[in-house]
């Protein structure tokens, strides 16, 4: 039996976009060269490891072999970056989970930067919700992660993410330079279910309020276009700034709270070599951009 890397990587790959053709655009491959590798793989263990549907799942079999196919290119991508390390080179690529108003708040100017900064590195952004993005860094699908308010430990702090009003231009309080959450009473406030409903429940207990949200929307930019259309008001983290429109302002919230934003490596394994130059540099350049 002859199981070999591309086969693993192809295999992996399929698993983690849902199907043959995601898979291909990931590894820059033909669709073909990916179903070769996947159906020799396969045909090396005398068992299918998928099921071939939309999305592909994958077999009895296939979930067995997952975790150790993550090792396989785990330890393979950790021997070519001990090379690089020695050789003094930062190549090759660093997959970044964040959750999506990081991902899209924050990691485009970070992405820019490193482009400038690291030419030769490549980083691949994952967006996950917070639970997500823990689980891929703990079982290797991902290098590193922004996680939000992690407990103590090596990474690296890149900023303080504070909590703003956000209102429409036409509301009475938009020209104010502050919002005491309490001046916000009369309107509907709308919130989103995620992990920042329980800042925004502190906020309310800090200044002594009950926390009665109107509304619950899933969706950031149906909130966003809620807020727009006059139905209520809410809270945001100011990572948040650059998705809202023009019409929409966002305002320092009283009482204050805020959310650190950290990028780290995996606690449990040794960290690719560019992750921690790609974290000191990003917080040099947010430091800088303040």
């Amino acid at each position: 039996m002859t199981v070999n890397l591309p086969q693993l990587r192809a295999f992996l790959a399929v698993v983690e976009a849902g199907g043959f053709s995601a898979a291909a655009d990931e590894l820059a491959m033909s669709q073909s060269a990916v179903s070769h590798a996947v159906a020799s793989l396969e045909r090396e263990l005398t068992a299918p490891l998928l099921i071939r549907a939309t999305p592909v799942r994958t077999t009895a079999l296939g979930e067995r072999i997952l975790p150790h196919a993550r090792t396989a290119l785990s330890a393979a991508r950790s021997v070519e970056e001990i090379a690089a390390e020695a050789a003094g080179a930062l190549t090759g690529t660093v997959r970044l989970a964040c959750t999506p108003t990081v991902c899209r708040g924050l990691l485009p100017d970070l992405l820019r930067h490193w482009a400038e900064y690291q030419p030769r590195l490549t980083v691949r952004a994952f967006e996950g919700d917070s639970t997500e993005v823990s689980a891929w860094l703990a079982d290797g699908v991902a290098d590193a992660a922004i996680l939000i308010d992690p407990p103590p430990g090596p990474g690296i702090h890149l900023a303080e993410d504070r909590y703003r009003a956000v209102l429409p231009k036409d509301h009475p309080l938009a020209d104010e330079p502050h919002v005491d959450i309490g001046e916000l009473a009369d309107d509907q406030f709308l919130i989103s279910p995620d992990n920042c409903e329980a800042r925004i429940r502190t906020i309310h207990t800090r200044a002594g309020l009950p926390f009665t949200p109107a509304r619950r929307v899933r969706d950031l930019a149906t909130l966003v276009s809620m807020v727009q259309a006059g139905i209520g008001v809410t809270v945001l983290s100011e990572v948040s700034r650059s998705q809202l429109p023009p019409d929409l302002v966002l305002l320092p919230l009283r009482p204050e709270v805020s959310r650190r934003l950290v990028l780290t490596g995996p606690q449990a394994r040794r960290w690719h070599p560019a992750v921690r130059t790609l974290a000191e540099s990003a917080a040099a350049h947010l430091a800088r951009s303040q």
